[in-house]
């Protein structure tokens, strides 16, 4: 095993000795590609120097005052509205987005007259003052085609918004069109 390893070196020894440190056809190169070059740096621009002010405006807003930079945030307006209520029972249909129901027929007797809501695969029957949809969304009429609903939407000024909303009976789509 010894003489392996020796016979080892031997030949690396060889190996190395063949290598040259031949560089001076590539030194000659560089030296050929370097005669045209030199390397050109623009000066810095001249620091510009801007005269001291004192600010003489006491009477005046301060500069760097932080409320002249955010704008006031108007007070929170309280609306004593029942659907707001946390008090109040939550109804299943509430738990969806509007856009995920869908109105899907109409049942009536007399003057009362209910809907047919299909969420996730589920029929529920609404009538008028039932609430659905995310948006305090409260039947306020049920027509042969629609619902109107008087939802609440929270604007930007901590307030609520009212806004008229119309949900379309659904027409069955024919099987194998």
């Amino acid at each position: 095993m010894k003489d392996t390893h020796v016979a080892m070196m031997i030949v690396c020894v060889i190996l190395t000795a063949g290598c040259e440190n031949n560089q001076e056809d590539i030194l000659k190169w560089m030296n050929e590609q370097s005669i045209g070059m030199h390397g050109a740096v623009k000066p810095l621009p001249e620091v510009k120097i801007f005269p001291l002010v004192d600010y003489i405006a006491v009477d005046g807003l301060e500069p760097f005052n932080v409320t002249r930079i955010e704008p006031a945030k108007p007070e929170k307006r309280r609306v004593d509205d029942p659907r707001l209520n946390p008090d109040r029972q939550r109804e299943p249909l509430e738990a969806y987005p509007l856009e995920s129901l869908k109105m899907v027929g109409v049942l009536g007797k007399g003057k009362s007259i209910n809907a047919l809501i299909q969420a996730d695969k589920v029929l529920y029957r609404v009538h008028v003052g039932n609430f659905m949809g995310r948006n305090y969304g409260n039947i306020i009429s049920i027509n042969q085609d629609f619902i109107e609903l008087q939802e609440l939407i929270e604007d930007l000024n901590e307030g609520w918004i009212e806004r008229i909303t119309t949900m379309r009976l659904q027409e069955r789509q024919e099987v194998g069109r």
